[in-house]
């Protein structure tokens, strides 16, 4: 597998300091100068260059930016650029130097963008050795995805790039006071004399549970060498430039998406209200009974509502199936809830295709003596909306559930219970896994690397839950089922 290896500074190469005179005259014969002070020296000439670049581009291209943001977002109507927020940082060095309007279609890449390479033409005789290598590296390496190995705060990161390997010790001053061990970057490096810099980076930092869309990637980018039996190299990646950008973007995309929440059969959550119009609570009763699957007559009744002479008044049945296909621990699922009064009914469900479902079981049990007359329908947000605030009831209830478990030994049996669910994961099939269970995905590289993915992911949102006496399952666990290896503490080694 290739790695990313620091170029050798030869002795006619220019000096790294940035003085502009040759190695073998400058700073080979007293000291050679330390990484901070080229680092600084670099940026600042990075920086001077790339302002210049940008006054050059707007004067010259100005007018055709927002048709370089439309091939940038891959799409007739992005979002306002003025609205973007920090995207700019990867989209203007795309449009510096990688954006070629002219070729669209075509798999070259490597060659620079119009921009860049207008530029290079009229300052040629004014370039310095820096700069032309600066414009050497923007226009010639490609944008991959990278995971951060370990992380320096303030100083430096290594990464290892996930599609073509590599690791790669990188001089980040900023982005890496951030950036945690697992995370993901899009980005470009460029590999200067005696150290390594991202010459461009997307302002977003990817979640390692998206690892899984980039190791996707991989595999479709292989598949397409695959006849030439060889690795994925860096040419590979400029040459499916737009392929790398279309995932990101899709990422990008999905990251600002607000959530959308699922009931346990997968479906988004909209919570329906069903009211019948229907002749005896009696009948509706006997009809609907048997919906409540694993309970008999008799439980649901204990609820019930009689009048003095006996005769059923009121009462509730739960919707019940047995099991769960989410979650294999369960015996049954619960998928909504009838209200059964003299004259009425009412049904309530989270999903549209729950509705649908019961809304069939009622005119198929009872006929004309049930009439539909209304469905309303209602979001989550409408209806935390319209709560009502909660009740001294409800304080104290919550209260008493608080104090429940504070109890070690009721904290204790929950972790337990949550324990047995947690692990019964690795027996599911997983949609992000193609449909397999976690157990038979880490049998080949890919897969193992998704599942780790996941697992890492799923540490990442138990932390940012610091609710009081908080019951966490035990991620290690999985992986010792898996026969992962334990996950090492983020550290600088």
């Amino acid at each position: 597998m290739p790695l990313h290896a620091r170029e050798k500074i030869g002795r006619n190469d220019s000096c790294p300091c940035g003085s502009g005179k040759k190695y073998k005259h400058c700073c080979l014969p007293g000291y050679a100068p330390s990484v901070d002070h080229v680092w600084v020296r670099q940026h600042e000439e990075s920086e001077r260059l790339t302002r210049e670049i940008t006054r050059f581009a707007l004067r010259k291209f100005g007018d055709r930016i927002y048709e370089a943001w439309q091939d940038f977002n891959m799409r007739d109507v992005p979002k306002p650029l003025e609205e973007a927020g920090d995207e700019p940082q990867i989209f203007m060095p795309y449009f510096l130097f990688q954006w070629n309007p002219d070729a669209r279609r075509s798999t070259t890449r490597g060659q620079g963008g119009v921009v860049a390479r207008w530029y290079m033409l009229e300052k040629s005789k004014q370039l310095t050795a820096m700069e032309r290598m600066f414009l050497e590296q923007a226009t010639t390496q490609p944008l991959s995805f990278y995971e951060v190995v370990w992380n320096e705060p303030g100083e430096s990161m290594r990464v290892w790039d996930v599609l073509v390997g590599g690791e790669t010790e990188v001089i980040e001053r900023s982005a890496s006071r951030h950036l945690r061990q697992g995370d993901l970057l899009f980005a470009q490096i460029w590999h200067q004399p005696d150290l390594a810099v991202f010459g461009s980076m997307a302002p977003i930092c990817i979640p390692p549970g998206k690892k899984i869309e980039v190791i996707e990637l991989r595999k479709r980018l292989k598949k397409k060498i695959a006849r030439q039996n060889r690795y994925l190299v860096p040419h590979d990646l400029l040459r499916y430039a737009d392929l790398i950008r279309g995932t990101y973007l899709d990422i990008r995309d999905r990251l600002f998406a607000p959530p959308v929440l699922c009931n346990t059969d997968g479906d988004p959550l909209l919570f329906h209200t069903l009211t019948f119009r229907i002749e005896s609570a009696e009948t509706a009763f006997n009809a609907l009974a048997p919906l409540a699957v694993g309970r008999s007559r008799e439980e649901l009744l204990n609820g019930a509502e009689l009048s003095n002479e006996g005769n059923l008044l009121k009462v509730d049945i739960e919707w019940i199936k047995q099991s769960n296909r989410k979650f294999k621990t369960w015996d049954n699922t619960i998928l909504g809830h009838i209200k059964v009064s003299e004259g009425l009914l009412t049904a309530e469900v989270n999903s549209e295709s729950r509705a649908n479902r019961l809304h069939k079981e009622i005119e198929k049990r009872l006929g004309t003596m049930a009439i539909h007359e209304s469905t309303l329908v209602r979001t989550l947000e409408e209806i935390r909306k319209n709560a009502p605030q909660e009740s001294a009831e409800d304080k104290e209830l919550r209260a008493a559930d608080e104090a429940m478990l504070r109890d070690p030994e009721v904290k204790k049996q929950l972790q337990a219970v949550m324990q047995r669910q947690v692990e019964s994961w690795i027996h599911q099939k997983i949609p992000a896994l193609g449909g397999r269970t976690p157990l038979a995905a880490v049998r080949d590289p890919d897969g193992k690397e998704m599942v780790e993915a996941l697992l890492l992911d799923w540490e990442r949102r138990d932390e940012r839950d610091v609710s009081p006496n908080q019951v966490r399952p035990d991620i290690g666990a999985l992986r010792r089922l898996l026969s992962l290896e334990p996950r090492h503490p983020e550290s600088l080694t």
